[in-house]
Formats: C-alpha cells, structure tokens, sequence
C-alpha cells in the first residue's frame, strides 16, 4: 500500500497542476485573473483537493474525473481567504508570508477576485464534462451547501460577532463545524459523488 506521504504528494501534484491551468485568459480582464491566481497559487496543504481525489480513489474512481470538483473547491477556499483578510474582517496584511491579495492589488480588486472565484467555481463543476451531468449537478448542491450561510459563510458570520467576547466552547465548536468544517466535509462528499 501506498505510503501516506507519497499518496497526499501525488494528489497534491495533481491538484496543483490543474488549479495552474485556470484563469489564463487576457484582455480587459487580465489583473481580474492575474488577482485570482496571485491567491489561487500562493500554495497551502491543498487539504481540500486531495480530500477530494482520496475520496474518489478509495471508491474506485479516476482522480483525473475528480479534479474539476478538487480545483472548484479550491476556489472556494480561496475566495474565502482573500475575504477574510480584508481590512473589514481580518485586517490582515500576510498570508503565506507574502502579502495578501488587497495589499498587492488594492481592496477593490480584491473583492472583485473573491467573487469571480466563488462563481468560477461552480462554472469548473459544472463545464466539467468528465462526470455524467447528474453528478456535476449534485457536487455543485453540495459545495453550494457547503459554502453559503449555512456552511463557511455562516461560520464567517459567528467567527465575526464573536469578537469582542469570548466565545463558549460550543459556540467554537459551532463556528469550527460550519466555517472550517462545512468544506472539509463537501471535499469527501464530492469525491464519493466523482
């Protein structure tokens, strides 16, 4: 059997190229994708994707199939990161010890990049092609789930009025489940549905 090591880093490579092969369009929409690359590729343990494509392998399916739905959550992930650095949550000015994405390309491009990679990754889902539609429509449902206020939106919404207090340890575990969790758990549902 495959040492866990060596499997993750495979999945991690496979993830990695494919996100690599997003955005690269020009024209008048060029610091748009250069934006949402600049985040999309700034690295990280890609836990979401490889979720996916480990998922999908266990239960006999090609990775190749899954990594749409990996890249898509991707997406999502980092959508979610170029927001919560955002001078109006996190205010931060590194991620990945570089700076985030409102400190190189300014706020309103920012938001502008978040946005573009929420709706872009329902757009890598269900372009897909390499799953039957029936499957693409229920991974977008999903990640739909997953991502809106009452998944990792929602989490956002209680990590945010939680500042200030503290917060009860079922409240943490509340936010945990739907901010951090909500994804996690879409990563394995997508890829038993690739």
């Amino acid at each position: 059997m495959e040492a866990f090591e060596a499997q993750y880093d495979r999945y991690r490579a496979a993830a990695e190229e494919y996100l690599q092969s997003l955005f690269l369009q020009t024209g008048p929409y060029a610091r748009l994708q250069e934006a949402m690359r600049y985040s999309l590729l700034a690295g990280g343990k890609r836990v979401r994707p490889v979720l996916v494509l480990a998922f999908c392998e266990a239960l006999g399916g090609e990775i190749r199939q899954a990594l749409p739905l990996g890249g898509a959550l991707e997406c999502v992930h980092t959508y979610s990161l170029i927001h919560d650095d955002l001078p109006c949550m996190d205010n931060d000015d590194l991620r990945r010890g570089r700076p985030t994405c409102h400190k190189v390309y300014g706020e309103t491009m920012a938001v502008l990049a978040g946005d573009a990679l929420l709706t872009a990754a329902f757009e890598v889902i269900l372009d897909a092609g390499s799953l039957p539609p029936e499957r693409l429509l229920t991974a977008a449902a999903v990640l739909a789930r997953a991502a809106g206020g009452w998944g990792m939106v929602g989490g956002q919404v209680l990590d945010m009025a939680g500042e200030g207090h503290a917060l009860s340890l079922s409240e943490v575990e509340e936010l945990q489940r739907m901010k951090t969790g909500a994804l996690i758990t879409a990563a394995a549902e997508m890829g038993c549905v690739a």
